[in-house]
């Protein structure tokens, strides 16, 4: 029989945040992943602390990038490998009407620090920009795709990760602990995403599943090293390559790229840039979204012993390090969760 502290149910970004924190306080863990959720291995990994479409702040989003940003860096010196590449947005402007209001955000306490309150006029090949563009400051991307692999390798080397699937009739609670097959825990920390609608323990939450595709691109002629943010974001990634993004279909719950959403995203690409591409990669997943767009934290109501990190949504690279803390420090400290988080806003 096998004894551990906790037993880790999923390992997209949520899990690796929260087995993380649990490594840095010396607790151990077995990690259950049987790579059946794909929203983090197909996100954009983007981190920007502004809504584009409005020009208003992400939701908690100083706090966010406050735990993120060096969590990601202890990471990279940890693995020794780079996931973090900063890299400025720009948001292309439509009208007049968005110039003025982009200067009239650019005044706000928080936005003034990320939005340039001037017109970026320059031209770049490829793309028509007739009102210009606006520039955020301090953002970037996170390599999730990579990260989830390295991280995912350690736990194979370190063997505490087993990848199956996690059977739910087969957790037994005793008297002081949890009972899993052949392994004896403190507590289960379910972080499987959309795999919450299976789970008995949490699938009265209200989570709903968001489909997102995603392609990437060979664009050699297009000559821009920034995030272009418009209908699509256009993100480049090296040698020419540009990850394209991202669709949002709310009926198909299914992992796999359809024609549609390819359709969807050449016809919006093809607005945009001007220059011959060739699409390389097409890849789809699904979102775990709540319908207050926070995430979903804390523990079974009758079973403290049974805990949830769940419903991260389309930005799960800024809040999944935060929230991981937040619960390590509620589970072991006693510390109360925010309302914003809690899951006891739906009981």
């Amino acid at each position: 029989m096998q004894k551990v502290d906790y037993i880790i149910v999923g390992l997209g970004l949520a899990g690796v945040a929260f087995t993380r924190v649990l490594e840095q306080n010396n607790k151990t863990f077995v990690v259950f992943e049987d790579q059946s959720r794909q929203s983090s291995i197909v996100a954009g990994g983007m981190y920007n602390p502004v809504i584009l479409k409005r020009f208003t702040p992400v939701w908690d989003a100083e706090a966010q990038l406050n735990v993120a940003l060096p969590f990601y860096k202890e990471l990279e010196e940890f693995l020794g490998a780079t996931y973090d590449y900063p890299i400025d947005t720009y948001r292309l402007f439509t009208s007049i009407e968005e110039q003025n209001n982009w200067f009239a955000k650019s005044d706000h306490p928080f936005l003034s620090k990320y939005l340039v309150p001037k017109i970026i006029v320059k031209s770049f090949k490829g793309i028509e920009a007739k009102f210009g563009y606006g520039k955020v400051l301090h953002t970037g991307r996170i390599d999730t795709k990579k990260l989830l692999n390295d991280y995912k390798l350690y736990l194979k080397r370190k063997d505490c990760l087993q990848e199956t699937s996690f059977n739910y009739d087969l957790i037994e609670q005793l008297e002081e602990e949890i009972k899993y097959k052949s392994i004896k825990a403190d507590r289960v920390v379910f972080c499987e995403g959309f795999g919450i609608h299976k789970n008995p323990f949490f699938n009265y939450l209200p989570m709903n599943e968001v489909k997102g595709e995603l392609i990437t691109i060979h664009a050699p002629e297009l000559e821009i090293d920034f995030v272009l943010k418009s209908s699509v974001f256009i993100m480049p990634l090296c040698d020419g390559l540009f990850k394209v993004g991202a669709t949002f279909n709310w009926k198909d719950k299914t992992s796999i790229p359809t024609t549609e959403g390819r359709t969807e995203l050449v016809d919006k690409l093809d607005k945009l840039i001007k220059v011959p591409y060739k699409i390389v990669e097409h890849v789809a997943g699904i979102r775990p979204t709540v319908k207050d767009r926070r995430p979903l934290v804390g523990t079974h109501p009758a079973n403290a012993k049974i805990a949830i990190l769940n419903g991260l949504g389309t930005r799960g690279v800024m809040i999944a390090p935060r929230v991981a803390v937040e619960l390590f420090n509620h589970l072991e400290k006693g510390e109360q969760l925010r309302t914003e988080i809690t899951i006891a806003r739906f009981s």
